[in-house]
């Protein structure tokens, strides 16, 4: 790809420079290569020059005027080199470099942009993990669609990729699950009961406790409690999976919490921790010295009642992550979890494990808005609004889209009208516009010449291909590689929306100005290959965070 010709370029420049004397190895692969946001200042950029003036204590103006003379060298590929600055050393490439992009997207299609530069590496994805105590929200959706996402870019960059669900089903909540149940239970069937103080409120215990009347009557009325978590919580979770299952989200394995207990992982921690000298009594609860990995005071890890604190089973869970071998652990929470990171990361650090080696993305809540307003809407299930609820008004491709739309650090307004909209201010609707636009052209094309097949990329003069909106277009495909490669490396799925948008808007404009079908078949055909080129990483693109690729719209 281009962008990879031109750090090999300037790596063999760099290396004839030490060769020439002009500078150290210092500063080998210490600097960048990027595309600079202003118009005028090249389609590359490097800051070499200030890298070795860093390294070497000289003028980076100096440095950057002989790596410019070696650069010039190359006229295949660069037009022209400038120094701009105190020493940026912005590179121009000839016009017909860019159309060199179309042949590997040509040549390796749906795979265009996918590599293989982690190598294996073994990543845990551990997102949802939402408590089996009512349906999904529209955080919890949040959640899902981030983590999904997340799998998908570090799936397309070559890790070996687990998704997990941290299924909580141990705890006090369970048991309040399982009395707020038998309380609906027994009100259904007319009998007295109590309904806890803190216990779920939400219908969906009603939906729940009139399915246990159906297989039984009121035979249930002198179970214990637990049976009726059991019933609770099989029902929720088939209530979660099918929510998860309608949006395109699978998991590859389940972790459930009482498997800490029930293995007696939960006491092994804390024995361990009192054998490194960092637990103590006090006030009737066990106590640990989170103090000496940073933290303002130390945590209660267990309760005077014997009860652990959360903090506890998740510091488990993670030593577990590390005995199964993965080498990069994402977490995917909502930011109610802030106060509980370091806790857990204290924890890790404290049993002999690399804390740097857990990745935890906090996001932001989502606010519902209609007319500009926020909104609540009605739900069948609880008081807060649902996922399938949410799926049921704007469908499964915006409900991604716009959840993908902001960084997960920001908070995300989801405008429910916009969402919905058939026109061109609707994010989504503009951007797959873009891709059945592009098989419109083509079947367009093959209506006009059906004894002839769309042109073959081998056989066209791309030389052709001169216009300001076509360069636009051909630079944007030739970055698609790379920003696969940089939202999956710093997690950040936002850049997949983002470059789609961006792709999307440039071929709209272009589409707007130029006519791809001619009366000048040279000009047609080429015409036709750029256009092929961006349906396919359109599609590509859109594929990877999940969304349908309509042919027609």
């Amino acid at each position: 790809m281009i962008r990879s010709q031109l750090k090999d370029l300037i790596d063999r420049c760099f290396a004839q420079g030490i060769d020439l004397g002009f500078w150290s190895d210092a500063g080998a692969n210490l600097y960048k290569l990027e595309v600079p946001r202003h118009e005028g200042q090249g389609d590359f950029s490097t800051n070499v020059a200030l890298v070795v003036a860093g390294k070497e204590r000289c003028n980076p103006r100096e440095i950057a005027m002989k790596l410019a003379g070696l650069l010039e060298q190359e006229k295949s590929l660069l037009a022209r080199v400038e120094i701009a600055g105190p020493g940026f050393v912005n590179l121009f490439l000839q016009p017909e470099v860019w159309s060199s992009v179309l042949a590997p997207i040509d040549d390796q299609g749906d795979t265009f942009g996918i590599s293989q530069q982690a190598e294996g590496k073994k990543v845990m994805v551990e997102f949802v993990s939402a408590n089996p105590t009512g349906p999904l929200s529209v955080g919890h959706g949040r959640n899902a669609i981030l983590g999904d996402t997340i799998a998908r870019l570090l799936d397309a960059t070559g890790y070996n990729v687990t998704r997990e669900y941290y299924f909580n089903d141990a705890g006090r909540q369970m048991r309040v699950l399982g009395a707020s149940l038998k309380a609906r239970y027994l009100e259904l069937i007319d009998l007295p009961y109590e309904f806890p103080e803190d216990g779920y409120q939400g219908d969906y215990l009603y939906a729940i406790a009139r399915a246990m009347i159906e297989d039984n009557g009121d035979g249930f009325k002198d179970a214990d409690i637990d049976l009726f978590r059991r019933r609770a919580q099989d029902a929720i979770f088939a209530d979660i999976d099918a929510t998860l299952k309608r949006i395109g989200i699978a998991f590859d394995s389940y972790f459930n919490e009482h498997t800490l207990y029930e293995d007696g992982l939960i006491d092994d921690v804390v024995n361990e921790l009192r054998a490194k000298g960092l637990v103590y009594e006090k006030e009737g609860a066990t106590w640990f010295k989170s103090t000496e990995f940073g933290q303002e005071k130390d945590r209660v890890i267990i309760k005077t009642t014997g009860e652990p604190t959360y903090r506890l089973p998740d510091i488990a869970y993670h030593r577990e992550k590390f005995r199964r071998g993965f080498e990069w652990m994402i977490d995917i929470f909502g930011a109610d979890h802030i106060a509980t990171v370091p806790d857990v990361m204290a924890g890790i650090e404290a049993l002999g494990y690399d804390n740097s080696q857990v990745k935890v993305i906090l996001h932001q809540f989502v606010t519902l808005l209609r007319d500009g307003k926020q909104v609540k809407m009605s739900t069948r299930k609880a008081t807060f609004v649902t996922v399938d609820e949410l799926v049921d008004e704007v469908g499964v491709d915006a409900l991604r889209f716009f959840f993908l739309m902001r960084k997960p650090d920001s908070q995300l307004e989801f405008d429910l009208e916009l969402a919905t909209a058939q026109t061109q201010e609707n994010p989504v609707y503009y951007v797959q516009y873009a891709h059945a636009r592009l098989c419109s052209i083509e079947r367009m094309a093959a209506e006009k010449n059906p004894d002839m097949p769309l042109p073959n990329l081998t056989d066209v003069d791309l030389h052709t291909l001169q216009e300001v909106e076509e360069y636009q277009l051909l630079k944007t495909l030739a970055e698609y590689p790379a920003m696969v490669s940089g939202a999956a490396t710093d997690l950040a799925p936002h850049r997949v929306i983002f470059y789609l948008m961006e792709l999307a808007a440039n071929f709209h404009s272009y589409y707007n100005k130029h006519k791809v079908i001619t009366d000048d078949s040279g000009l047609s055909s080429a015409r036709l290959c750029l256009c092929k080129g961006v349906k396919t990483v359109l599609a590509n693109g859109l594929r990877l965070v999940g969304l349908s690729v309509p042919e027609k719209m």
